[in-house]
């Protein structure tokens, strides 16, 4: 028996227990061991300035210490680090108490929301109340133990506030395991101010380095023969390929599924580049931003096999896409609630491992699709493929007439491009190895809709939150994980979203990092403006004008109308925003500026800023699907009227599967 009076302890503060203790974890995947945590993020403040602060200059040579200007970017760079990583590894966040922790929770959200990893350390209001109120505590009037941190626990697959030293010793390994789970999200360890700086005798051994498994789920095999089973019965089947295949590296397993058995696969926002190579059952995007090839054949099923998806609305077009009244649903996910969607058949495993074991079972079987199934999913596939073409053409001229009725907004800008065409210009840029992200407005629905993901063009679309401002930090965050400046990373983000939040661009400027930041300027919330006039039937409030004569507000009741916003568009300069924060910055308005542009900047290292006048309103091909978005029930605007009632047809469409 060991005596306790031998056992060696070091004695540290919490602050500096966590981060020894931090910078020796290490992941093992397949094989692969590496950092879990290979640096930490963060702005510092009163609340965490004195303890992880001090921690973290004291112990920089093992966990390196990146500074950035907003919590929420920072948390989005740690994200996107992870999500490039493919869930082996993160990085930690530090705030300060009060708003800087606040600023982290929607990172935290979308962290949970996509089942990535992050760990969070906000600082926190005093343990020992001596001082209270202290500065940027919440006072509750009934809960004295509230603090906003407590704002995490609904958007945190795990949460812990450190009130004693020796906490951590239960705390971080509870912490470590959440973080390589299988169905993982933001992870929280809040730390009162004045708790970080007290000293504890920690155990020697709890320093030691430690790996966690990331593991695999096997797949059961009653399971597996029971989808077997319905893919042999099915006449008309298709693939969903969602983000589970891209994190778990199953892309060959998909691959080899669909080669056997000649079953179309569509992709979600998530699964976008789930399949690399050409085949003609590789057949892009499916639902709201999908093609319509492949909702056509969505409409037809009679059995869906869906893999690593949580099935969003966007994904089954508000369950209305899946038409053939003897559809059947079957899923492979290492989520238990989300293998069960739809009412599926569900394999509850890894799906690398699942996949291969549903191939083996296909090939004993002799399953396979008909000619007459296949060659359908060619011919609509081949159509498509010739739109997309056509609206993806820069050297086109782009057809004035083909923009809506109300539309007299290309005589306001000096924009010769649309959206779709500059992203054929990024699609004939894009090289092997190189990303490009996308995740709130109109770019990620363009890009889940045209973008080719093959043959390593990856696509990282954040869909699952549809957060503006995750673009440009998480360009950061690819950047950190794939470090070879051969390889591009490129963000397409709207004026809108980098109006919002481009303050990263100095942290990339810092760390000179080449990045590049894509901006189709086209004046507006556009992609909310083109769901307002399909809602409402008229503009308000999305497109950047001034107000003509100035706001001036009325008493209720009064005579005055205040001005509205439908003066001429904002004159805002991005081009000297950019500049101004570090980047190098181009404005390009022609195909051919655009291609020098691109070509130019390929290797600067630091970050780039393309500013790039798109047309307004002028959008790539429909889906061809409805969505669940209600027009008022109750209006004096005859347009809403009337867009109601289209409303209560389309929602005849939509479809309980039990």
């Amino acid at each position: 028996m060991t005596d306790p009076t031998t056992r060696r302890t070091v004695r540290l503060t919490v602050a500096q227990a966590l981060v020894t203790y931090l910078s020796r974890q290490h992941s093992v995947a397949d094989g692969e061991r590496r950092r879990l945590i290979p640096a930490a993020l963060g702005i510092f403040g009163h609340g965490n300035v004195a303890g992880l602060g001090q921690a973290l200059d004291q112990f920089s040579d093992e966990l390196p210490f990146v500074q950035g200007r907003n919590e929420q970017a920072l948390v989005h760079i740690a994200t996107a680090y992870a999500k490039a990583s493919t869930r082996h590894a993160t990085l930690a966040v530090t705030a300060s108490i009060g708003p800087g922790a606040l600023n982290m929770v929607t990172g935290a959200g979308l962290a949970t929301v996509n089942r990535l990893p992050v760990l969070l350390l906000p600082g926190d209001t005093y343990a020992t109340r001596h001082q209270g109120p202290v500065l940027q505590q919440l006072q509750h009037p009934v809960e004295a133990d509230t603090s906003v941190n407590d704002a995490f626990r609904p958007v945190s697959r795990f949460f812990d506030r450190i009130t004693r030293p020796e906490q951590l010793l239960t705390s971080l390994p509870a912490a470590m395991r959440a973080l390589t789970d299988v169905d993982t999200g933001a992870v929280v360890v809040s730390l009162p101010q004045d708790i970080q700086s007290h000293a504890y005798d920690y155990p020697v051994e709890f320093f030691a380095e430690r790996d966690w498994p990331i593991r695999r789920p096997a797949a059961d095999a009653d399971e597996v023969a029971a989808v077997a089973r319905m893919l042999a019965e099915a006449q008309k089947p298709l693939i969903i390929a969602g983000g589970g295949v891209v994190y778990s590296g199953a892309t060959e397993e998909l691959e080899a599924l669909a080669d056997a058995a000649g079953i179309p696969v569509a992709e979600t926002f998530a699964g976008k580049g789930a399949v690399q190579r050409r085949a003609w059952w590789q057949l892009g995007g499916i639902g709201l931003e999908g093609t319509p090839a492949v909702n056509t054949l969505a409409r037809e099923a009679d059995f869906v096999l869906t893999v690593g998806s949580r099935l969003t609305d966007f994904s089954t077009a508000s369950h209305s896409v899946f038409q053939n009244p003897d559809v059947r649903f079957a899923a492979v996910n290492v989520n238990v609630h989300d293998v069960s969607r739809l009412g599926a058949t569900g394999i509850v495993a890894d799906a690398k491992r699942a996949l291969a074991a549903l191939t083996e079972a296909v090939r004993a079987n002799g399953t396979t699709t008909s000619p007459a199934w296949q060659d359908k999913a060619r011919a609509l596939h081949e159509t498509w493929w010739a739109q997309r073409a056509a609206a993806l053409d820069p050297d086109t001229p782009f057809d004035v007439s083909a923009l809506p009725d109300d539309s007299d907004v290309v005589g306001d800008t000096d924009a010769v491009l649309t959206q779709g065409q500059l992203i054929g210009l990024l699609q004939e840029h894009a090289q092997d190895g190189d990303t490009i992200i996308a995740a709130a407005g109109g770019p990620p629905g363009d890009l889940q809709k045209v973008w080719d993901a093959t043959e390593g063009r990856f696509a990282h679309l954040e869909f699952g939150f549809s957060c503006m401002g995750y673009e440009l930090p998480a360009a950061i965050g690819v950047r950190f994980a794939n470090p070879d400046p051969a390889k591009r990373v490129v963000s397409l983000l709207g004026d809108g979203t980098f109006l919002m939040a481009p303050t990263e661009l100095v942290t990339a400027a810092q760390e000179k990092l080449p990045i590049t930041v894509v901006i189709p300027e086209n004046h507006g919330y556009q992609v909310i403006h083109r769901l307002q006039m399909l809602r409402n039937g008229r503009e308000f409030g999305n497109e950047f004008r001034y107000r003509e004569g100035g706001l001036q507000l009325a008493e209720a009741g009064g005579d005055t109308k205040p001005a509205r916003l439908e003066g001429d568009y904002l004159k805002v300069d991005l081009v000297l925003t950019a500049t101004g924060l570090g980047a190098r910055a181009i404005r390009a308005t022609t195909a051919d500026e655009v291609r020098a542009a691109l070509a130019d900047t390929r290797d600067h290292a630091g970050p780039v800023v393309l500013v790039v006048p798109v047309v307004p309103h002028a959008d790539l091909p429909g889906a061809g699907v409805w969505w669940d978005v209600a027009p008022a029930e109750v209006s004096d605007q005859e347009s809403v009227a009337q867009l109601r009632g289209e409303y209560e047809e389309g929602l005849a469409s939509q479809r309980w599967y039990g």
